[in-house]
C-alpha cells in the first residue's frame, strides 16, 4: 500500500515539472512573435539582418550532446537533472526580464542578440534534462511492465501535449497581445513565467522523482566515453542517421506561403491550426498508435508528408481554386497541418530510442538525437535554396515551384528505402535488429 502511495506521489511530482516545463517551453512562440516585431517596427532592422538574427541565436541548440553529457557527468546537490531544469529557466528568466526593462530606455542590437542568446541557452538546458527524465522514466514504466507497447510512450505523450497545449496558446495569445500590448510587456510577462517554474522546481526534490538510480557518479570524459560506445551500437546510429537523413534530404520549400503573400494574422491562425494538430496526435497516439511498431509509424507519416507536398502543386497550380475552395482555408488548414506534420515522426521515434538507450546516458543520447534532427533542418534549408534556384523561383516568379514540389516529394519518399534501418519492435515489446 506504501509503495503503491509512494508511486502514485512520484507520478504526481514527475507530471507537475515535466508539464510545467514542456508547457512553458510551448509558449516561447509568444515571445518570439514580440521579438520579430520589435526588431522590425522598433529597431527598424531590415528582414536579411532580422533572419541572421533568428538562426544565430539558435546556436545553443546545436550543442545540446554538450549539455546532455553534464547533467549526466556532474551532479549538483546530489541531483543531475532538477538542478539543470531549474538553472535554464533562471537563464531564460534572466534574459526576457532584462530585455523588457532595457527595450524601452533602448538596447543596442547586439546586447539584445546577446539576451536571446542567453535565453536560447538556457532553453536547451531545460530542453535536455526534461528529455531525459522522459528517457530514464519511460524506461523505467516500460520494464516495470514487461516491454508492453500499451505502457510504452504514456510520458512522452503527455509531455508532446502539454508542449503542443502551449504552442497553442502562445500563437493564439500573441496575436492579440501584438495589438493590444506592447512588446516590452510580451517578454516581461513570459519572464515572470519563467520566474515562477524556476521557484516550482526549486521546490522539487529529484528524489521524489523516482529516477532509476545510477550506479556511481561518473566525470565528464567517462560519460563522453560511455555516450561514444552507445551511439556504436548499430541499433541506435542506424536509428539516428536515417532519422537525421530523413529531413536532411527534403529541400525545404516554403510554396504556397511565399507564392499568397498572405496577411499575418492568417499565417499565425495557419500556425494555431497546425500547434493543435500537434495536440490532436499526442492524444491519438496515446490511446491508439502505442502498439505500432515504430519503423510503420514512422514510415506511414513520411509517405503522408510526401502526400501533402503533392497536394501543394495541385493548389499552386490552382485546382483548388477551381473547386471553389478559398486559397485562405487551404493555407489555414493544410498548409499549417503540413508544417507540423514533418514533426510527427519525432514521437514514436523518442520513444523508440527510450527504449534503446543504455543506462546511464538517456540525456547525452536524446540530446544528441535533437541536435542531429536541428543540423538535419539546417541542412534541409540549405538543399532548398539551391533547388529554388534550380527551379527558377525567385523573387515573384513562382512559375517552377509546382516542378520544386514535386522534386520535394520525391526527395520525401527516397528514405523509405532504406527504412529498414529503423529497428522493429515485436508485439511484446522485445526489440530485433535487421
Amino acid at each position: 500500500m506504501v509503495s503503491v502511495r509512494n508511486g502514485n506521489e512520484s507520478e504526481r511530482s514527475r507530471k507537475l515539472l515535466l508539464g510545467i516545463g514542456f508547457w512553458v517551453q510551448g509558449l516561447r512562440c509568444f515571445p518570439w512573435m514580440g521579438v520579430n516585431f520589435f526588431l522590425k517596427d522598433g529597431m527598424r532592422v531590415d528582414p536579411s539582418t532580422l533572419q541572421i538574427l533568428q538562426n544565430s541565436a539558435n546556436l545553443p541548440m546545436v550543442a545540446k550532446p554538450f549539455y546532455g553529457i553534464l547533467s549526466d557527468s556532474f551532479y549538483i546537490f546530489g541531483q543531475h537533472r532538477v538542478p539543470y531544469i531549474a538553472l535554464g529557466a533562471f537563464l531564460q528568466a534572466v534574459s526576457w526580464v532584462t530585455i523588457a526593462l532595457f527595450a524601452k530606455s533602448g538596447i543596442s542590437f547586439l546586447l539584445i542578440t546577446f539576451y536571446l542568446l542567453l535565453g536560447n541557452l538556457g532553453a536547451s538546458i531545460v530542453e535536455v534534462a526534461n528529455d531525459a527524465i522522459v528517457a530514464e522514466t519511460g524506461k523505467q514504466l516500460a520494464l516495470s511492465k514487461n516491454w508492453k507497447p500499451s505502457s510504452s510512450g504514456e510520458l512522452q505523450s503527455f509531455v508532446w501535449m502539454a508542449s503542443s497545449v502551449g504552442g497553442v496558446m502562445g500563437n493564439l495569445i500573441s496575436g492579440i497581445a501584438i495589438d493590444k500590448f506592447s512588446t516590452q510587456l510580451m517578454f516581461l510577462m513570459y519572464g515572470i513565467l519563467l520566474s515562477l517554474q524556476f521557484l516550482i522546481t526549486l521546490f522539487i526534490r529529484e528524489s521524489s522523482l523516482d529516477l532509476p538510480k545510477s550506479p556511481s557518479q561518473v566525470g565528464f570524459r567517462k560519460q563522453l566515453s560511455e555516450l561514444l560506445v552507445a551511439l556504436q551500437k548499430p541499433m541506435i546510429y542506424y536509428s539516428i542517421i536515417w532519422f537525421a537523413m530523413s529531413y536532411a534530404v527534403i529541400p525545404a520549400l516554403t510554396g504556397t506561403l511565399l507564392h499568397l503573400k498572405i496577411e499575418s494574422s492568417l499565417l499565425g491562425i495557419s500556425k494555431v491550426f497546425g500547434q493543435a494538430a500537434m495536440l490532436f496526435w499526442g492524444v491519438v497516439y496515446n490511446r491508439h498508435l502505442k502498439s505500432i511498431p515504430p519503423r510503420k509509424l514512422i514510415a506511414a507519416v513520411q509517405i503522408s508528408m510526401a502526400i501533402f507536398i503533392i497536394s501543394d502543386v495541385l493548389f499552386v497550380n490552382g485546382v483548388y481554386r477551381s473547386m471553389g475552395i478559398p486559397d485562405s482555408l487551404y493555407v489555414v488548414v493544410f498548409s499549417g497541418f503540413l508544417e507540423v506534420l514533418y514533426f510527427f515522426k519525432i514521437l514514436p521515434f523518442n520513444v523508440l530510442m527510450a527504449q534503446l538507450c543504455p543506462p546511464g546516458c538517456e540525456g547525452s543520447v536524446m540530446a544528441f538525437v535533437m541536435s542531429a534532427i536541428a543540423l538535419a533542418f539546417i541542412v534541409s534549408g540549405y538543399l532548398g535554396v539551391a533547388l529554388a534556384s534550380y527551379v527558377g523561383v525567385i523573387g515573384d516568379d513562382f512559375s517552377g515551384l509546382p516542378r520544386g514540389l514535386l522534386i520535394q516529394a520525391v526527395c520525401t519518399l527516397f528514405p523509405l528505402f532504406w527504412s529498414s534501418c529503423i529497428p522493429d519492435v515485436k508485439s511484446k515489446g522485445k526489440k530485433k535488429e535487421n
